[in-house]
């Protein structure tokens, strides 16, 4: 008992970070992924650095999509599409 009452704060430790860190980071990237993947045509979205814009085309191949913006077409990686902007843009306020 006296070798396990060592470990058992670095136990502890463990399981606290794999709650609190580890866990909620591998549930937002398959939130993420599954975000990405449910992209249709027609989606107005907001990419992570602030741009605004239509998705136009999707392309499987190179997991990219072709957006329309005030400034014309433009091609990104799905990767840069933020899920949490976008869902804000797409939701109703509430006022």
């Amino acid at each position: 008992m006296g070798d396990i009452g060592q470990f058992l704060p670095m136990i502890l430790i463990f399981v606290v970070a794999y709650f609190f860190m580890i866990r909620p980071q591998m549930k937002r990237q398959k939130d993420e992924k599954k975000f990405a993947a449910a992209l249709k045509r027609g989606d107005k979205v907001v990419t992570k650095s602030g741009l605004h814009g239509k998705i136009l085309e999707l392309n499987d191949k190179d997991f990219s999509c072709i957006l329309e913006t005030m400034a014309g077409k433009l091609k990104f990686d799905r990767s840069a599409i933020s899920m949490e902007m976008s869902r804000k843009l797409s939701a109703p306020d509430k006022k």
